[in-house]
This record gives C-alpha cells, structure tokens and sequence, in this order.
C-alpha cells in the first residue's frame, strides 16, 4: 500500500490536466479532443511527428572492467576505467553514476521505506523477517575504495543510490572525461533479499553456488534532452535507464567455472577444451540445440572445488549495460538462429545445473530462437552476436543486454531409491513465457532504451504485447497471460489502482498495471482500433526511430498516429491516463418501417396496433364464455360507428395523401416505398471508457453478419449513443463484443434479446465446528504410542 497523500497528488494531477480544455457549462465531456495538453512541446530533439528531431543527441560512455568473483567470501572485487563523452549542448560540472547495490544497504531509502501493513504484527512470512534479519546483520552495499582520474583523487557524494562526481573542470559539449574507481561488495543470496535483480544460489545436493552477477559496478546514469539527469534514486521496483557504450570486461572467477555474459567471449581458446569449441562450431549451423558443455561434464566439475582462477575476456560493443554468469554447475547447450533479413547467424545459447533437466534442455534454447526471430520480425532485426538465457538464483527472471536469468527447474523426487524427475504444466509454459518476455526485454528497452524507473509500461507493457504475439506463435491455445482483453478486467475494476502513466515507484498493482494493462490495450489497438496492417507497420516504424536512442510515451504516441493516419488521442487518453474500464450495455432495440403516409395502407397497420393493444384477458374470457350482449339482445342500438372504426380510408385522407405526393420530388416519393427494416440500437457507456462498438447479427434466415463501428460514434455523447442499422430482412438477435475483444467488464449486458445466464450449481455441507478437546486428546494418545 501507498500513502494516501501521494495517492491524491497523482490522481489529482491527471485530474487537472483533463480540465484543461473543458468546457465549464453542462455535462458534455469531450473525450476525443487532442492529447497535446499532456505532451512535451515538439523541438529540435524530438519531433511533433514522434520522430527524433535533427538536432537529438545522447551521451556516450565506455568501460574498461577488471572483477573478480572470490566465490569463498562470495564477494566481488572490481575496477573499472570509464571514458564518459559529452555529445549533449551542455557543459557539465558534476556527473551521476547509478550504485545500485547500495539499495541492499540497511540504510537505503529502499529500505528504510519498506510498509508492513498493520497484519505484519500478527502474521508475518518466513522468506521477510530473513530478508530483515540478513539486512542487519550484514553490510550488502558498494564499498568504493578509489575515485581517480590521471592520478588524482576526485571528489564525490553518495546520496543512496547515486554518486555525484565533481569534475575537476567544466565538461564542455564534445569533450570526454576519464576516470577509474574501484570497489567490492558482499554478493547477496538472490531469493532471501528482496527481489534481488542479481546474486547467488546454493544448492543443497551438493553445496555448489550459482552467481548470477547483475548491477554489481558503478555506472553513468543518463542525461538526457528532457529531464536532465535521470537520477531518482533506486526502490527496487523501477529499473533503469543508461547510456550506450562499449564495454571490455575481464571476469576472474575459480577456474571450473563455465562464464556467460553479456557480448562476445574473446578468449575461447583458453577458457574451452578443443570439443567444446568444436561443438561450438557445429551449434551455429545446427537446427537443434548441441551440447558445448555436456551434463557429465558439468557433474564432473561439481565433484570437487578448486584455488584455481580462470579469467574470461568478454567484449561488447554499443550496450547500456553489462551482466554475467558464473558456476561450475553449468551445463551449456547452443544453437544458431539466422536473422530474416540480413541472413547473419546469432548465437542462442542457454546455461543452467544438471538439476534442469530434463526441462531446461527441452525447452531454454528453443525459446531464445523462437523470441529473435518473432521479435525480429514486429519490431526490428536483433543486431547482438549472442542471446543467453541463464537458470539463475533470482526468483522470476530479469534482462540484460545478450543475457537473461530466467526459471523455474523440474520437480525431484526419490522414489523406490530411484530419482524422479518431473515437471508441471504451469513449470513448461512459465519456463517458456519467462524466456520469450526476458529475451524480448533485450529489444525493449535494451536496444529502443526507454527509460522504467519513470514509465514502467513503456519496456513492460510493450514486451508483455509482443511476448503475447510470441506465444500464440508457439503454439495454438497457448495459456498467455497477456494476450486476451479478459486478463486486463479483474484490475481495470478494481478501485484501487493507478493509471497506467504513474511513476514506476508509485504504481498500485505492478503487474497488472505495467504489464497486462498496456499489453491488452495494444492488442486491442492491433485487432480492433487500427488493423494489424496500419499497427504493424507503425510499431514497427517506432522501434525503427528510435533503436539505440531513448524514446518517451510521447514518441511512441506520436509515431504510432503519425505512421498509420488514425487519431487516437481518445485512446491514449482513456487507457493511458485514466482508470475508466470497459463496460458498455447494449440497452434496447427500436424496430422501425418507413410509414407511406398511404392511408390505404398505414390505416389498415394502424387496426392491427390498436388491436393488439388493446387486448385485455378479463374481455377475451368474455368472448369464451358467450357473454350475452345488450347489443345483441336490442340491434337498434348499433349505429354508423359499430360498422365503421376509425381506421375507414375516408376521401379526406385520400385527398391529402394526393396533395403531399403532388409537393414531393421522385426520389423522395421513392424513399417512401423503402421497404427495408430500420433497427435502432441503444447503447450506453456505464464504464467510462469509449471503444468501438462490435456486434454480431443474426438474421431470422438463418444469416450472420459482423458489423464494426469506430470508437468515434461516442464523440458527440460520451454517455449513450444510438447506431442506425438499415437492412433488408429481419434481424433475430444482436451480441456486442462477440469475440471478447474490448475488455468488456459485464457481458451480460451485451445482448438483445437479453440471453439467459448460465451456471452450474455447486453443492456443500457446512463445515463441522472445531473440536479443540479431540484435537488435544488425539495429540496425547499419538505422544504416548510414540513413547511407547
């Protein structure tokens, strides 16, 4: 839970910038005037078309890494040489580094800012007092131990999780500064702190760690054209942005270890036996994964530890971000995946424990090819030699560039005294899924670099969309969690949520909020709003804009308008900025004829009404009975109108029937033998949210037809509207939203006739009452056989 106050300052502020252009008089409210209101003002940096503008620029940072993972401290020792070039207008006094370890510290904001809740006191889980316990008894954040540059020492402030370095002289715009630090830090165990990003696992067969060494070195945060420093401090939920660089990365650890990271291994012929690199060789041209490291070569190296160090060189070129893997548990299997347009071989490659298998085997490397190729071809050509996925400690997975560490790992048991190994339906697919969204992260936002620590959804919600497109590629009927508008209602319900442009750290439901939401809003622009053809091409002219630089929400807003011709501010506005959900109400139905002011024959339609309106069951019972009539025992009292009615054609009417036909043009006297059926729909928008109205028809005949109407129906009344349809034959039955594509909160407003609700009854017993007098007695007869 948020505090309140923050809570009211965020909505308050949405709030304020809708009025902007409100009218002040009546109820009318306008949903599809244009955005602009909340997007930054078109510049030189970036366009008014989305685009980057001629003059956008980004800084530049290279690294020159040497770290040692001393695996009986479990700690990392480092130094790093950077070189930080200024290609921004500005001059610059001071720069920003990112110490994200230090959100670890007992002292961070992170920590500090942990909220318990009032039932913290009463019931508490295992897995967060040991988090609290470890926090206190160890310092886990970045110890520096040397700032430099050419030999000197120079001067800088920690503020939690950033570092503010003094330039000895103003950075001029085109210059580069070089400097070298150098630090270590205690490695945390990954699952027992917190949603740790990086860190270790032990396992209990055989006492071996697994490291997966992630945000572990001081790095430049980002300056950019719009904010300045990006330098909100690290909580724990919103990630990062950075700059672009090279990176060469020299990484010491025991020398049984098998290393994977981030870019190419530089020094294969001394880290890897001659088979290996053979079957290295064959894994690039190979339609199936090969072993480079096999299983019995991975057992072997658990057997026994060793004082031994290897060091692996790997280098990188254009990354925001370096991470590695380390153990000597590891299996390695490859396999190559060639590029759909430029034909260039990339490597897949995975790394996980014997204990994996037989899941990890089966499935890890497929879905690194699987996510490249699909990914490729929506939003761009991976451009990077290598894509790792890693079974790492951390629980879930998490992205860096080239390599992701992702789980879960198949059940073990012993049965009989012989091993059993199993894996779960939920196991499979959460395997698979997690792969594809990791590997996927690596376009977004590790390649178009937007920026999470401020717009969650932008890198989340976008991969989680095209990780839906993913999975349905695997196979049919994959069990995706963010593909169909359903997954979206439970949270777009709920009164306490965020919309989805709210800072990372002050989201109320992250997952549904910077996940599923925008996921199923993108589908829904996709298939329902715009077309695939128009979305495709403007998503991907989007990440094409803007690869390798840092786009914001109104670059992506902007291009996906201006590359598809579709205004869709209404949109944005809804889903984005707001927490209106789906529900519109089919509401009622008009059945309408065009009346032929022929008096021969409206007058004989106009009986049949009154007839039938008239109809009363105390009369009909009369007429059953014969009741006897006072007219039928005195006739002489029926006169003109019991032989007339008032529907009689008199000359009158035929005399004004002539005179109207004689004022009318031909084809106005045409439209009144229109014969068709004019049905008119009611609609009415309980949620809040417009969309566009789909219906299903069906004909008495038998026929069916799809009718698709634009979101824009509602711009005239926000509230209710009412659709016009003009057929030639009867219509039986209309359904909104029959293929469960808006998100539609309560279906069973969306049919006329209403249909009836279906069910199925579950039967119960009520639950026995405890009886603590048994519960106690049955202990003490169990404690005293066992004594026995």
């Amino acid at each position: 839970m948020r505090i309140f106050s923050v809570l009211t300052a965020i909505f308050l502020s949405f709030s304020v910038h809708a009025e902007v252009v409100q009218q002040t008089k009546g109820s009318f409210q306008d949903k599809f005037r244009e955005l602009e209101e909340h997007l930054p003002t078109p510049n030189v940096y970036r366009t008014g078309s989305g685009a980057p503008g001629h003059q956008y620029w980004q800084q530049k940072v290279d690294y020159k890494i040497a770290v040692t993972l001393d695996e009986k401290k479990r700690q990392i020792t480092g130094s790093e040489t950077v070189k930080y070039i200024n290609n921004s207008p500005d001059t610059l006094r001071y720069i920003w580094l990112q110490l994200d370890q230090n959100r670890f510290s007992k002292h961070s904001d992170a920590y500090a800012t942990i909220e318990q809740g009032s039932e913290a006191a009463q019931k508490m889980g295992f897995s967060t007092l040991q988090f609290m316990r470890l926090t206190h008894e160890k310092d886990w954040g970045l110890n520096l131990t040397e700032v430099k540059s050419a030999g000197a020492d120079l001067t800088y402030t920690i503020n939690d999780t950033m570092m503010r370095l003094e330039l000895p002289e103003p950075l001029k715009a085109g210059q580069e500064f070089d400097f070298t630090i150098k630090w270590w830090y205690n490695i945390p165990e990954a699952k027992m702190m917190g949603g740790a990003r990086g860190g270790y696992e032990t396992y209990e067969r055989d006492g071996n760690d697994v490291y997966f060494i992630a945000q572990w070195f001081p790095r430049l945060a980002a300056y950019t054209d719009l904010k300045g420093w990006e330098h909100k401090q690290f909580l724990g939920t919103g990630e990062f942005t950075l700059e672009f660089g090279d990176y060469d990365v020299s990484i010491t650890v025991p020398a049984d270890h098998i290393v994977g990271a981030t870019g190419e291994l530089q020094n294969a012929r001394d880290m890897l036996t001659k088979d290996q690199r053979d079957r290295l060789d064959k894994a690039k041209t190979s339609k199936k994964p090969v072993f480079i490291v096999t299983k019995d070569e991975a057992l072997e190296n658990e057997k026994e530890g060793t004082d031994k160090t290897k060091t692996w060189h790997f280098s990188a070129q254009n990354v925001r971000d370096f991470a590695f893997a380390s153990s000597r548990k590891f299996v390695w299997d490859a396999m190559g995946v060639k590029m759909p347009e430029s034909g260039r071989t990339v490597m897949a490659m995975s790394l996980y424990p014997e204990e994996g298998m037989p899941l990890w085997d089966k499935y890890s490397t497929h879905a690194i090819a699987h996510s490249l190729s699909v990914y490729s071809r929506f939003a761009l050509e991976y451009p990077y030699p290598t894509s790792w996925s890693v079974n790492g400690p951390i629980s879930g997975g998490m992205e860096y560039p080239m390599i992701t560490s992702n789980g879960p790992r198949p059940v073990i048991e012993t049965k009989d005294g012989e091993e059993v190994r199993t894996y779960t339906k939920r196991a499979k697919y959460g395997l698979i899924s997690v792969i594809i969204h990791e590997v996927g992260h690596n376009f977004f936002p590790m390649i178009v670099n937007s920026d999470e620590r401020n717009w969650a959804w932008m890198d989340e919600g976008l991969n989680s969309f095209l990780q839906s497109l993913a999975e349905r590629e695997w196979e049919e009927n994959y069990p995706s969690r963010y593909g169909r508008p359903k997954e979206a209602v439970p949270y777009m319900l709920n009164p306490e949520q965020t919309p989805i442009m709210t800072q990372s750290d002050s989201i109320i439901g992250y997952g549904p909020n910077a996940y599923t939401k925008p996921a199923v809003a993108l589908n829904i622009l996709r298939e329902t709003v715009m077309g695939r053809e128009l979305f495709d091409y403007a998503f991907k002219e989007y990440a094409r804009r803007w690869a390798f630089k840092r786009p914001y929400p109104a670059d992506f807003f902007r291009t996906m308008e201006d590359a598809s011709a579709k205004d869709l501010d209404w949109f944005w506005r809804g889903w984005f900025y707001t927490t209106d959900h789906v529900d519109i109400a089919l509401t009622g139905v008009s059945h309408a004829t065009i009346n032929s002011q022929d008096p021969a024959v409206e007058n004989e339609i106009n009986r049949k009404k009154e007839t039938d309106s008239d109809r009363y069951i105390g009369e009909m019972r009369n007429r059953e009975a014969n009741m006897a009539l006072r007219v039928k025992e005195h006739p002489e009292l029926l006169d003109f109108y019991n032989e007339n009615d008032d529907f009689i054609v008199t000359e009158q009417q035929k005399e004004t029937y002539t005179t109207m036909l004689d004022g009318l043009k031909g084809w106005e006297k045409e439209l009144l033998k229109f014969g068709h059926e004019l049905y008119f729909v009611d609609f009415k928008n309980i949620g809040g949210l417009v969309m566009p109205l789909v219906l299903q028809i069906d004909y008495v005949d038998g026929s069916t037809e799809e009718v698709r109407v634009g979101a824009e129906i509602w711009r005239s009344n926000s509230h209710k509207v009412t659709k016009l349809l003009v057929r030639d034959k009867e219509i039986k039955h209309i359904k909104l939203d029959p293929w469960n594509e808006l998100a539609d909160a309560d279906s069973n407003n969306n049919s006329w006739p209403a249909e009836v609700v279906e069910s199925r009854l579950e039967l119960f017993k009520r639950k026995e009452q405890r009886n603590l007098m048994k519960e106690v007695l049955d202990g003490v007869k169990k404690s005293e056989g066992a004594t026995q």
